[in-house]
């Protein structure tokens, strides 16, 4: 599923450039939860439970990175009319894919199916040697 966003109106955007290892994954969910922060203060109830499903997704996404994706080495947020979009780039071309079919008692292979059900679009695409996946969460007004 290798496509590219529609981002119409990108009001804000922010870029961290990426180290991997331990606690990435941490450091990037409080990067999100920071700039979420800052874009929708003061978070209303009606917002919180789509904003709580973007640092969900971030930790997947950035998860699934280090550990099939090589490393990530950018996380960036854009942010427009009732949107958000995150991507999480790494080194490896690989695109992401479930591992067969969805078994909520697994302890693993839950990134996809996440994706699928919480974001209002996902997709992933070629950034050199590497790739970006992304997705778009709707956040109430």
């Amino acid at each position: 599923m290798e496509r590219t966003p529609d981002k119409p109106d990108i009001s804000q955007s922010r870029r961290f450039p990426l180290e991997g290892g331990p606690g990435a994954v941490g450091r990037c969910r409080d990067l999100t939860r920071r700039v979420l922060d800052e874009w929708f203060p003061p978070p209303r109830p009606s917002r919180r439970v789509a904003l709580d499903d973007v640092l969900l997704l971030v930790s997947e996404v950035v998860t699934n990175s280090c550990t099939h994706g090589g490393a990530p080495c950018e996380l960036r947020m854009d942010r427009g009319p009732g949107r958000v979009w995150i991507q999480v780039s790494d080194t490896s071309a690989a695109g992401p894919r479930p591992i067969g079919r969805h078994r909520p008692a697994r302890a693993f292979g839950h990134g996809v199916y996440l994706l699928e059900r919480l974001s209002a679009e996902w997709g992933w695409v070629r950034r050199g040697a590497g790739k970006a996946v992304w997705f778009a969460v709707s956040i109430p007004e």
